[in-house]
């Protein structure tokens, strides 16, 4: 999640929330790549969660990454959270549940951020190992139950657990037993913010397909693909979903601020207190309305912390982040960018793409959203399979991957980093029904063995 934001200038109106979105346009030239990626830690010898304190924990971890490389640390009151690398932009942040996640600096090639990750996960391990602590990459943690589930000490996450089960069933195993992995893009333009967020939206159960990972729960198969995909479905559909709305007539920043302005707030920030504001109207703040904070007015890094509380399948900010997809093996991660840039970031594959999705109703992209998580490549949309689609998908962006022509040390394009998904894009078969022959077979109706296949 991201770091909570500082700035405390009031916003004049609501013009200024639309210029906080179009600040985001930039040249291609000036295109970066972002990406994300959580991962569960748990004891090497135990295969137990780790707490947040204590000689083996996720303090320890964090005291650890930044004696190794020296990054500005996080505090949330006397406790460290993160970190952030305030050259680069990269940083260090804890989910809700202790899993740790990177955020990526925004860099020019896919390469980059496959060396990028490659050397987070070897300074980690350095870290980790005298810690008997390892890291797993899946969609779902596998077989702690909520309760076994340690939680982090952000304000935050609290005032979010509080809220959850007012507005949803599985908002609680999202926040504590879910893992991601995301690609942050940029657009050129408020037309191109709006092609690119809708072919996103469109394609995202597609991605959500590609990388389904999360076929467990408390030690059994839970009858889905991906189980984080579904849990999505019922967290807090105020804030999460498709965005019709985008595919609409006049789409475009306004009308996202609009679409912002009427989800539920979580919290304030104001100096280190994080004010829980739950279920109110960021309207009413920038009005000075708000129950909670008599006389108080929305400022710049409310409206910033508030759009981080917004959870679409694709989320605007001044960039596009991709939310569809299961974490998983690190050799993974990178091929996530790789799909992601090679559709956005090519006008030739995103043309294509646009001719792909256009059809398609909102029914039918909901249904396929619906269906995704439990069906994988056999869902349907418009008469065809999302195995199909996603080699429509494999393959336009490895051609605008190519087109881009952005290559390695060893005069390879970036469409290299698609082969850890092209095995199971040609066999129309998602990671999880890997997982699940391993458990039915060589496992022996057991999880344990994940923690070592899959260890990072």
């Amino acid at each position: 999640m991201a770091r909570d934001t500082i700035d405390l200038i009031p916003i004049s109106g609501r013009d200024e929330l639309v210029s906080y979105l179009e600040a985001g346009c930039k040249p291609p030239s000036a295109f970066r790549i972002g990406t994300e990626h959580e991962k569960f830690a748990f004891t090497l010898a135990r295969h137990e969660p780790v707490p947040y304190q204590g000689a083996r924990s996720i303090r320890a971890l964090l005291d650890g990454m930044r004696l190794l490389l020296g990054w500005e640390p996080i505090f949330d009151g006397d406790n460290i959270i993160g970190m952030a690398d305030v050259t680069h932009g990269g940083a260090i942040s804890l989910e809700p549940g202790g899993q740790f996640e990177l955020s990526g600096a925004p860099l020019e090639t896919v390469h980059e951020t496959f060396t990028e990750l490659y050397a987070h996960l070897a300074q980690l391990r350095e870290v980790a190992a005298p810690l008997g602590i390892g890291f797993l990459g899946l969609g779902m943690s596998p077989k702690w139950t909520l309760a076994e589930t340690p939680v982090m000490p952000k304000g935050r996450y609290q005032i979010m657990a509080n809220y959850m089960p007012k507005v949803g069933s599985r908002g609680l195993d999202m926040m504590f037993r879910t893992c991601t992995v995301q690609v942050n893009l940029d657009f050129a333009s408020e037309a191109d913010m709006v092609k690119k967020l809708r072919v996103s939206l469109a394609l995202q159960p597609i991605a959500t397909a590609i990388f389904a990972n999360s076929p467990f729960t408390e030690g059994k198969p839970n009858g889905f693909l991906s189980a984080r995909s579904e849990i999505w479905r019922d967290t807090d559909n105020d804030r999460a979903g498709m965005l019709p709305f985008a595919f609409a007539g006049g789409m475009g920043f306004e009308r996202y601020v609009d679409y912002a302005l009427d989800v539920p707030m979580y919290f304030v920030k104001r100096g280190d207190a994080y004010i829980d504001v739950a279920g109110a109207s960021f309207r009413d703040l920038m009005a000075g309305r708000l129950a909670q904070m008599p006389g108080e007015v929305a400022t710049r890094s409310d409206w910033v912390n508030h759009l981080s509380t917004i959870f679409p399948e694709v989320r605007l900010k001044k960039f596009l982040e991709m939310r569809g997809a299961d974490a998983g093996p690190w050799r993974r991660l990178p091929a996530f960018a790789a799909l992601w840039v090679g559709v956005l970031y090519d006008d030739v594959a995103l043309d294509a793409a646009w001719e792909l999705v256009k059809g398609w109703t909102a029914e039918q992209r909901q249904r396929l959203r619906d269906e995704v998580p439990r069906l994988g490549f056999k869902a349907e949309i418009a008469g065809r399979s999302a195995h199909d689609i996603a080699r429509d998908m494999l393959a336009l962006a490895r051609g605008g991957l190519a087109r881009r022509d952005r290559l390695d040390n060893c005069g390879c394009d970036e469409s290299k980093h698609l082969e850890a998904i092209a095995p199971f894009v040609e066999a129309g078969r998602t990671p999880a029904e890997d997982l699940l022959e391993a458990y039915h077979g060589r496992w022996n109706g057991s999880v344990e063995p994940v923690f070592d296949e899959y260890v990072y």
